[in-house]
């Protein structure tokens, strides 16, 4: 049985309806553009899933597209002879170290956020004006008399949009407050960076310091060594020694070498240390001051107290949480205003273009301008809770940062006692080091003097060599360690920072 005919269409030969081609083009478009659509929703739906089960590991395809680049921040070259005017000070390295860290250039561009959202809150409190245009056009048929006309319109409608807050019990300027205090926080939090990175410098700068007056100490004592040795040998060809006196002196003469290859191992670690804390490879020859040029303190200059006291009152990262708790009371103060009522005012101005024909009749086309204002005063009656678990969620916040506070100040009043006992005791070793080394000094001396003249053995000479180097290695490591117990202390009182300039840029 045939389909009945439709007026406009043309019944084909195996009784199905074929349209025009043109509207067999549109309807062909249309399936071809849901067909798409759907396949594309499928293939969303399967590129990605959740792991099959919690036994093994999960792997998609997706995870081959997060490679990281091999230089994603290109550090231009850096030639340390030329950074540093002859041998690397310290303050030369300490700049190179802020002018290429990492850590630095993160804090700035967290402070540069917060900047920006600062600026964000400001521009609340002025009004927004947009720019509208607005182009439509529609064919309906309309009924009139029992028969329907066709009828087409156009329009097209420029404007101005305005919009602005009056009145919201002081919502906005409780946010620019919040952002002025967690840009300061940020601000804060990138002076902190910088004394980390400082006392990181020098921490392996004194390191590489004392690995090599160690390295020195070594060679001294093998130089030693290699002198007894020579003695011994003299002395054997006269008839003064015996080969296992020889022998002694050849197992010290090996041990010194062997002591002398690892503090050559140490300084290399050393090195590679400070070139990395640099942001340079850590093959990078760098040639450093002698620690002999360095001056070492000779006593504290402050009491405990007054190093606690002004940690407390100097620390950037206790002022990043003082700043943060008045950003919480700010942030608190914005969520009890959501509960009060806002006045806005808004507006249109511009003017509207419309065109219109109807069959049988002529084109018609009109214009004018058009403007309304109108005030809003609204007021939030409920939002399920939504505003209170706010309120809620930012008090909670400013206890949690209250509890920073706290355990912070008690962490700071730790490590402050433990850096001054710490420098105290690194003075008190180095005095007595010095004097190790005066009478480990005039015992080898004395004790050499004796073997030359047949009173004392070859084993006495060894062992006031060892005890020699022994002290000498002990005095070096007691000077450094007065450097870096200082320094230490300077970095948990925040003292460090004061010898260094502000930077606009990481």
């Amino acid at each position: 049985m045939n389909p009945p005919a439709i007026p406009g269409k043309v019944r084909c030969e195996n009784g199905w309806i074929c349209l025009p081609r043109s509207q067999a083009r549109i309807w062909a478009t249309i399936c071809a553009l849901v067909a798409a659509l759907v396949a594309g929703a499928a293939g969303s739906a399967c590129a990605q899933t959740a792991p099959q089960n919690p036994q093994s590991a999960w792997h998609d395809r997706m995870e081959s597209r997060l490679r990281p680049t091999q230089n994603p921040t290109p550090m231009p070259p850096l030639d340390p002879k030329a950074a540093c005017s002859n041998a690397c000070t310290l303050p030369e390295l300490i700049n190179l170290a802020e002018q290429r860290n990492p850590a630095t250039r993160l804090a700035w561009e967290q402070a540069r956020i917060r900047a920006a959202s600062l600026g964000i809150a400001r521009s609340q409190w002025y009004p927004t004006l947009a720019a509208l245009a607005v182009a439509s056009t529609a064919r309906v048929r309309v009924l009139l008399n029992s028969q329907f006309y066709r009828q087409t319109y156009g329009n097209f409608a420029p404007e101005l949009h305005a919009e602005y807050l009056i009145l919201d019990f002081g919502g906005r300027e409780e946010a620019i407050q919040e952002a002025k205090w967690n840009l300061l926080a940020a601000d804060l939090t990138f002076n902190d960076t910088h004394r980390k990175v400082i006392f990181t410098v020098m921490q392996t700068y004194y390191q590489l310091l004392n690995a090599s007056s160690l390295r020195k100490a070594a060679e001294v004592s093998l130089a030693n060594a290699r002198a007894d040795e020579a003695d011994a040998a003299a002395r054997l060809q006269h008839g003064l020694a015996t080969r296992p006196d020889l022998l002694e002196a050849q197992a010290a003469r090996a041990q010194a070498e062997y002591d002398l290859q690892a503090a050559l191992g140490r300084e290399e670690i050393a090195r590679g240390a400070l070139a990395t804390a640099l942001e340079l490879p850590p093959e990078t020859p760098l040639h450093v001051a002698e620690v002999d040029t360095l001056q070492v303190p000779g006593k504290m200059a402050d009491s405990v107290r007054a190093e606690t006291e002004r940690a407390l009152a100097e620390r950037p990262d206790l002022k990043s949480l003082l700043a943060r708790m008045r950003a919480a009371d700010a942030e608190i103060g914005r969520q009890r205003s959501t509960f009060l009522p806002t006045l806005h005012l808004s507006g249109n101005a511009g003017e509207t273009r419309q065109y219109g024909q109807q069959d049988m009749l002529p084109p018609g086309y009109a214009s004018g301008e058009t403007w309304d204002a109108a005030l809003e005063l609204r007021w939030t009656i409920f939002d399920g809770g939504l505003r209170a678990h706010e309120l809620a969620q930012a008090r909670a916040q400013k206890a949690a940062t209250q509890a920073q506070i706290d355990a912070l100040r008690d962490r700071i009043a730790e490590d402050v006692w433990n850096a001054y006992a710490n420098a105290e005791t690194a003075l008190r070793q180095h005095d007595a080091a010095q004097a190790l080394v005066s009478a480990s000094t005039e015992s080898y001396a004395a004790t050499r003097e004796s073997y030359n003249d047949g009173v004392r053995n070859i084993l006495d000479v060894i062992a006031a060599q060892k005890a020699l180097a022994q002290a000498e290695a002990e005095d070096v490591t007691a000077r450094t360690e007065v450097l870096l117990q200082v320094a230490n202390l300077a970095f948990q009182t925040g003292d460090l920072l004061a010898t260094t300039s502000t930077r606009t840029t990481p």
